[in-house]
């Protein structure tokens, strides 16, 4: 099945801006928007919503942190996501929630997110936390016009965390000091760092 088959999960944006719509980085009231995602999102084809901004494609986030370290990745030449590919590192690792990721009497954005997790990174260690820490919205670019970032902060007990896909990414654990704005940046990591870890 092709990228543009894949059945995605989405909500509709007159849904979920329907009390204002917000750019940037949100940390109120996340109980209330999961609820509205969880009650209103339904399943697009992906290439039909690629480029429409009438809907939300639901993004989970995931920070991962040891100590005062973060991992951040960025994309090679070779990665099939071309319009990811430059000098810009991504902190958080994430993916669409697909169908598959229903299945009864679990939580699909829980289920979606660790399968993400675990599709994406190889992390020798375990997890001591796990928490919803913001949603990014941004309208700056295309590509993020059509995405909603649920951030999550996940915390380790180990820095033993590479990403698997060796031949499209590459990754590493950097100081927080480090993640600083001389670093190159993507969008949604400049937002992640202008309004979370500077405050950490």
């Amino acid at each position: 099945m092709s990228k543009d088959d894949e059945q995605i999960l989405v909500i509709k944006s007159d849904i979920l801006f329907k009390d204002g719509k917000w750019q940037g980085f949100k940390t109120d009231n996340l109980d209330y928007y999961l609820d509205l995602i969880k009650k209103h999102s339904e399943f697009k084809r992906r290439g039909d919503v690629e480029n429409d901004s009438s809907y939300q494609q639901i993004i989970p986030y995931m920070l991962f942190s040891f100590e005062n370290k973060f991992f951040a990745y960025k994309y090679l030449a070779a990665a099939g996501e071309q319009r990811l590919v430059n000098n810009d590192y991504q902190l958080g690792v994430g993916g669409h929630i697909n169908k598959e990721d229903f299945e009864d009497g679990k939580d699909a954005l829980e289920t979606g997110m660790m399968r993400e997790w675990t599709e994406e990174v190889d992390f020798k260690g375990n997890l001591l936390s796990k928490k919803l820490v913001g949603i990014i919205n941004d309208d700056s670019r295309p590509v993020e016009q059509v995405h909603i970032g649920l951030v999550y902060h996940f915390i380790g007990d180990s820095p033993e965390i590479q990403v698997k896909e060796t031949d499209k990414m590459e990754g590493k654990i950097f100081d927080l000091k480090d993640i600083s704005e001389n670093m190159s940046h993507s969008v949604w990591m400049d937002i992640v760092y202008k309004n979370y870890l500077v405050k950490l």
